[in-house]
């Protein structure tokens, strides 16, 4: 809206490449095994067209529907994708044979795993999450791997919708016979979590530091969260921290664009003995900034000081309750953080888009959610929150790291039209309120899976069409799946730059 020693973006030592579940570029990675001719094809391997359209300036960029929820697997007959994918991430197969790829159906409350052969057909599936394992809903995701993190494999995928949601660590190549039994790691905190994201390598030589974005709304708003262990790989002995302003200005709307703003990372004492609203309640004694929902988050590629250059999107919320001051953002903004060379607990914290100026360079902004940074370019996409008044549906919009330049890539296309707006547009839930007609779909995780694939420029796109629902889909997906009762689908974007 999304380690330890065991076998999420592959077993320590193994040589074949990943997919990073909220965006991979491994151009300078010198670990990288050596590259070998591609043997996937491109093509609409799913019976459901692509639910998106391309925008001006971006016609050579190259559209395929890869799965969704109405295909039928060779393989697995009886597996349906489930509805409203969200974090995934893409691996080579240890045998280098085929891909596999996890997904987050979010409101399944449960995790799909689909088996692909060499050409990216995909021939199989199953769930190694349902909701009795999965218990919240599971949104954005991170794929951790020893090539890009030092660590793993794992597929961390972030709970979120309860103070005590904890982050999920699923072993992508582990049998599927655990798939009701939760996997929470507790040394990452009870969060309602968007997404726990490690910096990479290269970073911090010798610690494990991973960032996680808390989308909640409520009194004490959302926070940016950082765990830091002085061990490679350690997800439990370390200590967890909440970002704050170093005037201890805890207003979200005080910080401007053109300004940075000196930042810290301040420890929750005692975190471990700690349910989640009472780590909730340090927010206030810690001075932590109180952002309106924090969504997804992911650091720039390239290798070097890159790494310490985050970026976050925060979702937003209306006007009312909590936020009736107007002290938080309506309807989003993108932050970049800049962490110390020396130490990640220090940095500079500036908004480079704001939605909420609506004369500005983001004045389309309908709350971004999902974000994917490659080596030149942020990718947002928007999630809306259903005010009532959007004006289009959900962009994804591309900013220029180098030139400060926002462009829009794509827009999701709800085929309102008389053929197909029965399967696609059913009325009357929440996903399809009267008042509004634009925006009810969403993104999930836009992932580079260039280097996976042998492809340039290629990346995979989980879509959240709410309004496609049938009793089917809330019959089939995971058993149990929180009897959801959507489809989704995830294609492939080919030439889009990184």
């Amino acid at each position: 809206m999304h380690t330890s020693t065991l076998p999420v973006r592959l077993l320590l030592g193994l040589a074949f490449t990943t997919g990073l579940a909220a965006c991979s570029d491994n151009d300078n990675d010198t670990d990288s095994p050596t590259e070998t001719p591609s043997t996937v094809k491109l093509d609409n391997y799913s019976t459901t067209p692509v639910l998106a359209k391309m925008q001006s300036g971006f016609e050579g960029v190259k559209m395929y529907s890869l799965i969704s929820s109405d295909d039928k697997l060779a393989a697995s007959p009886d597996f349906m994708f489930g509805g409203s994918a969200d974090g995934a991430g893409l691996l080579r197969d240890p045998d280098g044979k085929g891909f596999t790829m996890l997904v987050n159906n979010e409101d399944n409350m449960a995790i799909s795993r689909v088996h692909f052969d060499e050409t990216l057909r995909p021939v199989r599936g199953e769930y190694v999450l349902n909701s009795d394992g999965g218990r919240w809903r599971l949104c954005s995701a991170t794929l951790v791997t020893p090539e890009e993190h030092g660590f793993g494999p794992y597929f961390l995928s972030a709970g979120e919708s309860a103070v005590d949601a904890q982050t999920h660590l699923i072993q992508p190549f582990a049998d599927n016979n655990t798939q009701s039994t939760p996997k929470g790691i507790k040394g990452l905190g009870y969060w309602s979590a968007e997404n726990a994201v490690p910096l990479p390598k290269t970073a911090y030589t010798g610690k494990t530091v991973i960032l996680t974005g808390e989308d909640a709304s409520d009194a004490t708003g959302g926070q940016v969260a950082l765990y830091m262990s002085n061990a490679v790989g350690d997800l439990d002995g370390g200590q967890q921290y909440m970002l704050r302003r170093k005037d201890l200005n805890q207003k979200e709307k005080e910080m401007v664009v053109g300004q940075k703003y000196e930042v810290e990372f301040v420890s929750i004492p005692d975190y471990k003995n700690l349910t989640g609203t009472q780590m909730q309640a340090q927010v206030d004694p810690l001075k932590a900034i109180k952002f309106g929902r924090v969504e997804d988050l992911d650091y720039r590629k390239g290798g070097g000081a890159n790494g310490r250059e985050v970026y976050f999107n925060v979702t937003g919320q209306d006007f009312t309750g909590v936020n009736a001051d107007q002290s938080r953002t309506k309807w989003g903004r993108t932050y970049r953080l800049l962490l110390n060379e020396q130490n990640p607990l220090q940095g500079t914290l500036e908004v480079i888009l704001d939605g909420d100026d609506r004369n500005g360079k983001a004045k389309d902004f309908q709350n971004p959610d999902n974000i994917c940074v490659t080596q030149n370019y942020v990718y947002i996409q928007e999630d809306s929150n259903g005010y009532g008044s959007e004006t289009h549906d959900a962009y994804i919009y591309q900013y220029n790291i180098a030139t400060g330049e926002l462009k829009k890539v794509l827009e999701l296309d709800h085929h309102r039209s008389e053929t197909d707006k029965d399967k696609y547009n059913v009325t009357g839930s929440a996903y399809a309120p009267a008042t509004s007609t634009k925006g009810s779909w969403e993104y999930g995780a836009l992932v580079d899976v260039s280097d996976v694939v042998g492809q340039p420029n290629t990346f995979t796109l989980c879509i959240q069409p709410h309004t496609w629902r049938a009793q089917k889909y809330k019959d089939g997906g995971a058993k149990p799946n929180n009897g959801n009762d959507q489809a989704s689908q995830v294609v492939i974007l080919s030439g889009l730059p990184r």
